[in-house]
C-alpha cells in the first residue's frame, strides 16, 4: 500500500501539448508520448500546425490525437509566434567636401545651384526639365476613371437578408427601422484559447457559445454594409 503511495506521488504530469499523460521519471520511454505542435486559430477555424488537422469545435479540436511522438517532459512548450521586423531606412549620405578645403560641394554652391559658371567647380549644366505633352483641347483623351457601382433598385416588400454581425435575418425595406436590427459592429476577437466581441467585451471559449453571444446593439438592418 505504502509503495502504491509513494507511485502516486512521483508520477509527474507531462506538459506537452495534446498530451496531458501522467508518466515517472524511471518509466518514460522514447515514443511513449505523442503531442502536437503549435495551434492556429483563425475567425472561428482551429488547425494543429504540425499535421494540419482542424475542427470549428474546440472540444472536438482537443481530442485530435497527436502526430509527433517523443519522450514526456515537465518543460511546457514556448509557443514562438513570428516578429515583425522594422527595416530602418539608411541615412542619406551628407554631401561631400573637399579634404582640406572649405569650399563648398556642388550640392551646396549657390552659383551652381542656379546653373552658373563656378570657377571652384567648372561649367554646371542646367537640368533639364520634362514637361509632359500638352492635351490638345477637343481630344477625346481623358483620364480612365472606373464608373461607380450600380446599387440594386429592391422594392420595399422585396425580402433580404440582413449581413450585420450577429443578425442574418430576413427583413422588407418597409419594415426597417432604427431599432429593428440587433447586432455586433464588431470586430470579432480571437486570441489564443479565447473569442468574443470588442464591441460588448465578453469573450468565451467554446466556438458554439461565441455564437451564442446576444447582440449589444441596435440599428437599421442593413444587406450591403460597407465592411
Amino acid at each position: 500500500m505504502a509503495s502504491q503511495n509513494d507511485d502516486a506521488l512521483k508520477r509527474l504530469r507531462c506538459q506537452r501539448i495534446g498530451c496531458n499523460a501522467t508518466f515517472t521519471e524511471d518509466d518514460n520511454p522514447e515514443g511513449s508520448c505523442t503531442f502536437h505542435d503549435s495551434p492556429i486559430f483563425h475567425d472561428g477555424m482551429k488547425e494543429w500546425s504540425c499535421c494540419k488537422r482542424r475542427s470549428h469545435d474546440f472540444s472536438l479540436f482537443l481530442e485530435i490525437p497527436g502526430c509527433k511522438t517523443g519522450k514526456h517532459t515537465t518543460e511546457k512548450t514556448v509557443l514562438t509566434k513570428p516578429v515583425a521586423t522594422s527595416k530602418t531606412p539608411a541615412p542619406a549620405p551628407a554631401p561631400s567636401t573637399t579634404l582640406g578645403s572649405s569650399t563648398p560641394s556642388k550640392e551646396l554652391c549657390s552659383r551652381c545651384r542656379q546653373g552658373f559658371f563656378c570657377s571652384d567647380h567648372g561649367s554646371q549644366a542646367k537640368e533639364q526639365t520634362n514637361y509632359a505633352p500638352a492635351v490638345p483641347a477637343g481630344s477625346n483623351v481623358a483620364a480612365e476613371v472606373p464608373p461607380p457601382p450600380v446599387k440594386k433598385k429592391i422594392g420595399i416588400n422585396e425580402p433580404q437578408i440582413c449581413k450585420n454581425k450577429g443578425c442574418g435575418k430576413t427583413f422588407k425595406e418597409k419594415d426597417n427601422h432604427e431599432t429593428a436590427c440587433s447586432y455586433h459592429p464588431g470586430p470579432a476577437v480571437f486570441h489564443d484559447r479565447m473569442r468574443g466581441w470588442k464591441c460588448c467585451d465578453i469573450h468565451v471559449k467554446e466556438f458554439d457559445e461565441f455564437m451564442g453571444i446576444p447582440p449589444c446593439t441596435k440599428g437599421w438592418h442593413d444587406a450591403n454594409p460597407s465592411s
